[in-house]
């Protein structure tokens, strides 16, 4: 299993960012086999952790024309910086689940 982190100095956000989130988060799910999406905003700070099978299903995700409109827009009105991170995860545990 693999995970992407996004860390984010957040911008301007407005409507059509939260409606862009919702559908980059729906095309993740039903096209690139994402498994978890979790987000959280602090102050400033917002970070973003997804969780995935494959660094190939990340990668088509990355390269979808959707999502790089989004990174763009992203870019231009929405951030003031961000840094991307793709790890794998070696192990899992957990309590109470």
């Amino acid at each position: 299993m693999f995970a992407v982190i996004f860390k984010a100095k957040v911008g301007a956000q407005d409507q059509h960012y939260i409606d862009t989130v919702a559908i980059m988060r729906d095309l993740a799910f039903e096209q690139y086999n994402c498994i978890d999406f979790l987000a959280v905003s602090e102050g400033e700070q917002e970070i973003a952790i997804s969780y995935w099978h494959s660094e190939d299903d990340i990668k088509r995700w990355h390269d979808d024309s959707k999502h790089a409109v989004a990174q763009k827009l992203g870019q231009q009105k929405w951030y003031e910086s961000y840094s991307v991170e793709v790890v794998e995860i070696k192990r899992k545990y957990s309590f109470g689940e």
